[in-house]
């Protein structure tokens, strides 16, 4: 059971990396907006696309924390 518990912790620390991820790539964006103002919409674009991609494995690693919790018990 401990050890279950200790690899979803592990699967779960994921969302850290995201949050990371996201955080970066939006002060970049802010940053890219405030040099070039004409080009937001594009930024803009990819910031959501990079943004998905980033909380997408945020994701994974939640459901991969669930998976060890039932179905490794």
């Amino acid at each position: 059971m401990s050890l279950t518990a200790i690899g979803a912790g592990i699967a779960a620390f994921t969302g850290i990396g995201a949050g990371i991820g996201i955080g970066v790539a939006t002060g970049k964006a802010v940053d890219a907006v405030a040099r070039q103002p004409e080009a937001e919409g594009r930024i803009m674009k990819l910031l959501l696309l990079g943004c998905a991609l980033a909380e997408a494995t945020a994701i994974y690693g939640l459901l991969i924390g669930i998976l060890v919790i039932f179905f490794l018990q």
